[in-house]
């Protein structure tokens, strides 16, 4: 399934920003960044459970906020993209 991440960490402190860099830490790990706090993610359910866990493990509840977008499987009709950066399929080859 297509799962899109977005999250807002409140930084006005060290804990803030560690919480920050952990969470996009786990994000990387787990899809693509397209925007700066802004990830999309192509996972299994049992990968997706992981990942949700992490994430409500690290985030403080009280000061951050985090949203899951279940897009599903037929995803690539649901987005549209404008703009400077370049689009990309996620279940594509990467080449480099």
């Amino acid at each position: 399934m297509f799962v899109l991440i977005t999250y807002d960490v409140n930084t006005e402190d060290a804990a803030g920003r560690k919480r920050l860099r952990q969470i996009a830490k786990q994000c990387l790990n787990y899809g693509q960044r397209v925007q700066c706090s802004v990830f999309e993610c192509v996972l299994d359910p049992a990968d997706y459970r992981s990942l949700e866990a992490k994430l409500l493990s690290i985030m403080d509840e009280k000061r951050d906020s985090l949203r899951f977008y279940e897009l599903g499987a037929h995803y690539e009709q649901r987005i549209r993209h404008y703009g400077v950066k370049e689009t990309y399929l996620p279940e594509e080859p990467l080449l480099l």
